[in-house]
């Protein structure tokens, strides 16, 4: 996976009704996610974003703006079931390059994150694949132990946790 870009095109889940008001419909106006991709956000996330318009919830849980932007990213396999990561990070207006030997993606992107002075503790981890798109919330908690959830949409699993990790960090250290 190289440098991210925006996802082409938006996927939506039609909601099949056979009344006036299905379980979908009545899921979908509590709870943003479900309105745009008919899945339902993990149950202590719903509570949250309750009533929250998409354009409110991803500004909320999906933050573009904060002290961390990832640029790239590549793998390459190893021997032993290991990949060699890169990744292209701006911190503060600076360009960062870090490296890490890792068997994940996940686990590479701690080490790379920790370099630059982030602690970023997954507490809980949830994923929806939807073909061509994919979703990763997570509940991350810092080193002073402050927590929120995030949400991270890519064009693989992989790319969205690690924008989920990467609105992690802006969401709890964006006043850094």
């Amino acid at each position: 996976m190289n440098a991210f870009t925006s996802l082409a095109s938006d996927r939506r889940s039609a909601a099949r009704s056979f009344g006036s008001c299905t379980e979908t419909d009545r899921l979908s106006s509590l709870d943003p996610f479900a309105a745009r991709y008919g899945r339902a956000l993990p149950l202590a996330l719903r509570a949250h974003a309750a009533g929250m318009s998409w354009d409110e919830f991803t500004t909320t849980y999906a933050p573009q703006n904060g002290p961390l932007h990832l640029g790239g990213w590549s793998a390459a396999a190893l021997t032993g079931g290991l990949c060699a990561y890169e990744a292209t990070f701006t911190l503060g207006g600076s360009i960062h390059r870090s490296a890490s030997v890792a068997t994940g993606p996940v686990s590479a992107m701690t080490g790379m994150i920790h370099e630059l002075g982030f602690r970023l503790e997954i507490r809980s981890f949830h994923r929806q694949d939807m073909g061509e798109c994919h979703a990763t919330f997570l509940l991350c908690e810092a080193h002073d132990e402050r927590s929120c959830w995030v949400m991270g949409l890519g064009a693989t699993a992989a790319e969205s946790t690690l924008r989920a990790m990467t609105a992690g960090i802006n969401r709890l250290y964006g006043e850094r």
